[in-house]
Protein backbone atom coordinates (compact mmCIF):
# COMPACT_ATOMS: atom_id res chain seq x y z
CA UNK A 1 0.00 0.00 0.00
CA UNK A 2 2.79 2.40 0.91
CA UNK A 3 4.56 1.75 -2.41
CA UNK A 4 1.36 2.41 -4.41
CA UNK A 5 0.76 5.63 -2.47
CA UNK A 6 4.32 6.79 -3.18
CA UNK A 7 3.92 5.99 -6.89
CA UNK A 8 0.68 8.00 -6.98
CA UNK A 9 2.33 10.99 -5.31
CA UNK A 10 5.28 10.87 -7.72
CA UNK A 11 2.87 10.75 -10.67
CA UNK A 12 0.98 13.80 -9.38
CA UNK A 13 4.24 15.73 -8.98
CA UNK A 14 5.32 14.82 -12.53
CA UNK A 15 1.99 15.96 -13.99
CA UNK A 16 2.13 19.22 -12.07
CA UNK A 17 5.66 19.92 -13.33
CA UNK A 18 4.60 19.33 -16.93
CA UNK A 19 1.62 21.66 -16.58
CA UNK A 20 3.76 24.39 -15.08
CA UNK A 21 6.42 24.06 -17.76
CA UNK A 22 4.12 24.18 -20.78
CA UNK A 23 1.41 26.42 -19.33
CA UNK A 24 -1.37 24.05 -20.35
CA UNK A 25 -4.70 24.11 -18.54
CA UNK A 26 -5.81 21.35 -16.18
CA UNK A 27 -8.64 20.22 -18.45
CA UNK A 28 -8.18 16.74 -19.86
CA UNK A 29 -7.50 16.30 -23.57
CA UNK A 30 -10.76 14.40 -23.86
CA UNK A 31 -12.74 17.37 -22.55
CA UNK A 32 -10.91 19.82 -24.80
CA UNK A 33 -11.64 17.75 -27.91
CA UNK A 34 -15.27 17.13 -26.93
CA UNK A 35 -16.14 20.75 -26.12
CA UNK A 36 -13.48 23.13 -27.45
CA UNK A 37 -13.37 26.55 -25.79
CA UNK A 38 -11.77 29.80 -26.75
CA UNK A 39 -8.26 30.07 -25.36
CA UNK A 40 -5.20 32.25 -25.77
CA UNK A 41 -2.38 30.98 -27.98
CA UNK A 42 1.04 32.52 -28.60
CA UNK A 43 2.16 32.93 -32.20
CA UNK A 44 5.76 33.50 -33.24
CA UNK A 45 6.34 36.05 -36.03
CA UNK A 46 9.18 37.43 -38.07
CA UNK A 47 10.98 40.20 -36.17
CA UNK A 48 9.29 43.56 -36.71
CA UNK A 49 6.16 41.99 -38.25
CA UNK A 50 4.05 41.85 -35.08
CA UNK A 51 1.68 44.70 -35.99
CA UNK A 52 1.52 43.59 -39.63
CA UNK A 53 0.53 40.09 -38.50
CA UNK A 54 -2.22 41.58 -36.32
CA UNK A 55 -3.63 43.60 -39.23
CA UNK A 56 -3.27 40.75 -41.75
CA UNK A 57 -4.91 38.24 -39.41
CA UNK A 58 -7.81 40.57 -38.62
CA UNK A 59 -8.43 40.96 -42.37
CA UNK A 60 -8.28 37.19 -42.92
CA UNK A 61 -10.71 36.56 -40.06
CA UNK A 62 -13.20 38.96 -41.65
CA UNK A 63 -12.66 37.74 -45.21
CA UNK A 64 -12.88 34.04 -44.30
CA UNK A 65 -15.80 34.49 -41.85
CA UNK A 66 -13.82 33.14 -38.88
CA UNK A 67 -15.17 35.60 -36.33
CA UNK A 68 -16.83 32.78 -34.39
CA UNK A 69 -13.51 30.99 -33.90
CA UNK A 70 -10.87 33.75 -33.79
CA UNK A 71 -11.75 36.57 -31.41
CA UNK A 72 -8.88 38.81 -30.36
CA UNK A 73 -5.35 39.49 -31.62
CA UNK A 74 -3.06 41.39 -29.26
CA UNK A 75 0.47 42.79 -29.56
CA UNK A 76 1.34 43.71 -25.93
CA UNK A 77 3.08 47.11 -25.77
CA UNK A 78 4.16 49.68 -23.22
CA UNK A 79 4.65 53.42 -23.47
CA UNK A 80 8.18 54.83 -23.55
CA UNK A 81 8.80 58.54 -23.00
CA UNK A 82 11.84 59.94 -24.81
CA UNK A 83 13.43 63.23 -23.81
CA UNK A 84 15.49 64.88 -26.51
CA UNK A 85 16.79 68.44 -26.23
CA UNK A 86 14.30 69.12 -23.46
CA UNK A 87 11.33 67.89 -25.53
CA UNK A 88 9.28 64.85 -24.58
CA UNK A 89 7.90 62.42 -27.14
CA UNK A 90 6.11 59.11 -26.58
CA UNK A 91 6.41 55.85 -28.46
CA UNK A 92 5.06 52.34 -28.08
CA UNK A 93 7.53 49.53 -27.37
CA UNK A 94 6.64 45.85 -27.67
CA UNK A 95 6.82 43.86 -24.45
CA UNK A 96 7.53 40.58 -26.29
CA UNK A 97 9.13 41.32 -29.68
CA UNK A 98 8.45 38.54 -32.17
CA UNK A 99 5.24 37.30 -30.55
CA UNK A 100 1.50 37.90 -31.00
CA UNK A 101 -1.32 36.70 -28.74
CA UNK A 102 -4.42 35.18 -30.34
CA UNK A 103 -7.65 34.29 -28.54
CA UNK A 104 -9.33 31.53 -30.53
CA UNK A 105 -11.09 28.17 -30.61
CA UNK A 106 -8.48 25.79 -31.93
CA UNK A 107 -9.46 23.43 -34.73
CA UNK A 108 -8.09 22.59 -38.17
CA UNK A 109 -9.76 25.57 -39.85
CA UNK A 110 -8.75 28.22 -37.31
CA UNK A 111 -5.23 26.76 -37.11
CA UNK A 112 -4.90 27.07 -40.89
CA UNK A 113 -6.10 30.69 -40.95
CA UNK A 114 -3.61 31.80 -38.28
CA UNK A 115 -0.66 29.63 -39.32
CA UNK A 116 -0.84 30.74 -42.95
CA UNK A 117 -1.11 34.45 -42.21
CA UNK A 118 1.78 36.40 -43.76
CA UNK A 119 4.53 36.95 -41.20
CA UNK A 120 3.59 34.04 -38.92
CA UNK A 121 6.31 31.40 -38.48
CA UNK A 122 4.70 29.01 -35.99
CA UNK A 123 2.53 28.52 -32.91
CA UNK A 124 4.26 28.14 -29.57
CA UNK A 125 3.92 24.53 -28.50
CA UNK A 126 4.74 21.11 -29.89
CA UNK A 127 5.29 20.54 -33.60
CA UNK A 128 1.85 18.94 -34.02
CA UNK A 129 -0.26 20.73 -31.43
CA UNK A 130 -0.21 24.37 -30.26
CA UNK A 131 -0.34 24.71 -26.49
CA UNK A 132 -2.87 27.12 -24.93
CA UNK A 133 -1.47 29.68 -22.51
CA UNK A 134 -2.88 30.05 -19.01
CA UNK A 135 -5.51 32.79 -18.81
CA UNK A 136 -3.82 34.11 -15.67
CA UNK A 137 -0.53 34.57 -17.56
CA UNK A 138 -2.24 36.40 -20.43
CA UNK A 139 -4.06 38.71 -18.00
CA UNK A 140 -0.73 39.58 -16.38
CA UNK A 141 0.82 40.38 -19.76
CA UNK A 142 -2.08 42.58 -20.89
CA UNK A 143 -2.24 44.28 -17.49
CA UNK A 144 1.49 44.89 -17.62
CA UNK A 145 1.12 46.65 -20.95
CA UNK A 146 -1.67 48.86 -19.61
CA UNK A 147 -0.07 49.69 -16.26
CA UNK A 148 3.66 49.89 -17.03
CA UNK A 149 5.09 53.20 -15.86
CA UNK A 150 6.70 54.96 -18.77
CA UNK A 151 10.47 55.00 -18.59
CA UNK A 152 12.45 57.96 -19.88
CA UNK A 153 15.11 57.70 -22.56
CA UNK A 154 17.58 60.57 -22.87
CA UNK A 155 19.93 61.27 -25.75
CA UNK A 156 23.04 61.79 -23.62
CA UNK A 157 26.39 60.03 -23.43
CA UNK A 158 29.57 60.06 -21.35
CA UNK A 159 31.33 63.42 -21.73
CA UNK A 160 28.17 65.50 -22.31
CA UNK A 161 27.45 68.51 -20.12
CA UNK A 162 24.07 68.67 -18.39
CA UNK A 163 22.22 71.15 -16.24
CA UNK A 164 20.59 69.82 -13.08
CA UNK A 165 17.01 71.13 -12.95
CA UNK A 166 15.70 69.60 -9.71
CA UNK A 167 16.90 68.22 -6.39
CA UNK A 168 19.56 69.57 -3.99
CA UNK A 169 21.99 70.33 -6.86
CA UNK A 170 19.53 72.27 -9.03
CA UNK A 171 21.17 74.82 -11.38
CA UNK A 172 24.58 73.13 -11.13
CA UNK A 173 26.33 72.04 -14.34
CA UNK A 174 27.88 68.58 -14.48
CA UNK A 175 29.91 66.38 -16.83
CA UNK A 176 28.48 62.89 -17.39
CA UNK A 177 30.86 60.10 -16.40
CA UNK A 178 28.51 57.09 -16.52
CA UNK A 179 25.06 56.33 -17.99
CA UNK A 180 22.65 53.63 -16.79
CA UNK A 181 19.87 53.39 -19.46
CA UNK A 182 18.17 50.41 -17.81
CA UNK A 183 17.68 52.48 -14.63
CA UNK A 184 17.10 55.86 -16.35
CA UNK A 185 19.96 57.23 -14.26
CA UNK A 186 23.43 58.67 -14.79
CA UNK A 187 26.45 59.79 -12.81
CA UNK A 188 28.03 63.22 -13.30
CA UNK A 189 30.92 65.19 -11.83
CA UNK A 190 29.70 68.47 -10.38
CA UNK A 191 31.92 71.27 -9.10
CA UNK A 192 30.73 72.08 -5.56
CA UNK A 193 32.69 74.75 -3.68
CA UNK A 194 35.55 74.28 -6.11
CA UNK A 195 35.70 70.53 -5.60
CA UNK A 196 34.67 67.92 -8.21
CA UNK A 197 31.97 65.73 -6.65
CA UNK A 198 30.32 62.64 -8.19
CA UNK A 199 26.52 62.87 -8.16
CA UNK A 200 23.98 60.25 -9.21
CA UNK A 201 20.95 61.69 -10.98
CA UNK A 202 17.74 60.51 -12.62
CA UNK A 203 17.09 61.44 -16.24
CA UNK A 204 14.17 63.62 -15.20
CA UNK A 205 16.52 65.71 -13.04
CA UNK A 206 18.75 66.91 -15.85
CA UNK A 207 18.68 68.82 -19.10
CA UNK A 208 21.27 68.57 -21.83
CA UNK A 209 23.32 71.77 -22.20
Amino acid sequence: MAEKENEKQEQNIDEQAVEENIYISKESNHEIEKAPKKRWYVVHTYSGYENKVKVNLEKRVEYMNMGEKIFRIEVPQKTITQVRSGKKTKKEEKIFPGYVLVEMIMDDDSWYVVRHTAGVTKFVGTAKKPIPAKDSEIKKIIHRGQQTVAKIELDVKVGDKVRIISGPFAEFIGDITEVYPDKSKLRAMVSIFGRETPVELEYKQIQKV
